[in-house]
């Protein structure tokens, strides 16, 4: 029970990869033959950073990408195999490149050097001015630029999304509404930072999404649309263009937490938001069942009681 616990095991049997000791996020979720787990133990076995033959490379990325580049003066140093080992841990969010020697030399006025390009064309890199050898610390600044603060949920990750445990706020958008998003992110960093950890801050393609936006009576015609999904119901923020009203969107959130929105979509507005002499009408009302529950997984997926399963 308390192995379970503490790796978050619901479901049997349950295939997690520890790298450096570290459990990875991202748990097997392919088929239980022999020729899938071992195809993916290769996989995992590969070179997590593509080495630079030419720095004219840099400049044709793919800036859709997240990308760390480490310029270093020879493979064999501290610095490089801490450098690997991040890489390791985090290459299913980033892209991580390395340059060594002469190629490497231009980017290294001032010693071996960490960048993170983000993506957007004109987006002006970061530097990690930290100790190259202090794992911890290059870890939680890669992390930081790797693992975004608004996450996109596709139908590929939701079941993992799901299974963090954490309710979702979601902006559904469509996809080249990148302004919406943008305005998003902004409120999000700015409104809800203290939240993170209580809530996982998500956007979600509304072509896509279709099902989910029914469920809230809205189409995507009626995107951008922000939604709480708690796992047992969704709720609507009331309008997109309050997003930017300072405090509007983190109350939305409290009043997840305090129960407030699911006491009102039962029985209507809560005595101190009436006005004084307005009488108190209990308005009977269900809120819409939770959408992105169903992207969990079955609880007889990887059961052993049945004998149709994977196994």
């Amino acid at each position: 029970a308390d192995i379970a616990q503490r790796y978050r095991i619901s479901k049997y049997p349950t295939l997690k990869l520890f790298r450096n000791g570290m459990m990875m996020k991202r748990e097997y979720r392919g088929q239980r033959s022999v020729t899938a787990i071992a195809d993916y133990i290769r996989q995992q076995k590969s070179n997590p950073v593509r080495e630079v033959q030419d720095l004219e490379e840099i400049n044709s990325l793919d800036r859709s990408r997240r990308n760390i580049i480490g310029y270093f003066e020879q493979k064999d140093s501290d610095n490089y195999r801490t450098f690997e080992r991040v890489a390791s841990i985090l290459h299913d969010d980033c892209v991580f490149l390395s340059a060594f020697g002469a190629i490497s030399k231009a980017e290294r006025f001032s010693g071996d050097n960490v960048i993170y390009k983000p993506p957007g064309e004109n987006a002006p890199d970061m530097v990690y001015l930290g100790s190259l050898t202090n794992f911890d610390l290059i870890y939680a600044w890669t992390q930081d630029k790797c693992v975004p603060l608004v996450r996109e949920i596709t139908f590929e990750n939701g079941e993992e999304l799901t299974e963090e445990g954490l309710p979702f706020l979601i902006l559904f958008h469509m996809k080249d509404d990148l302004e919406s998003l943008e305005k998003f992110q902004q409120e999000v960093a700015r409104q809800l930072i203290s939240e993170k950890g209580t809530i996982n801050f998500l956007h979600a393609d509304c072509d896509k999404f279709r099902h989910p936006l029914l469920h809230i009576q809205k189409t995507p015609a009626d995107c951008p649309v922000i939604a709480i999904d708690s796992f047992r119901h969704m709720y609507v923020f009331p309008d997109f263009n309050d997003l930017s009203v300072p405090g509007k969107l983190k109350q939305f959130v409290l009043d997840l937490h305090s129960g407030k929105l699911h006491r009102e979509f039962h029985h209507g507005p809560d005595p101190t938001d009436v006005a004084p002499g307005q009488p108190i009408q209990d308005l009977a009302s269900s809120p819409p069942e939770s959408s992105f529950q169903k992207l969990a997984p079955s609880e007889h997926r990887y059961t052993l009681l049945r004998e149709k399963d994977e196994l």
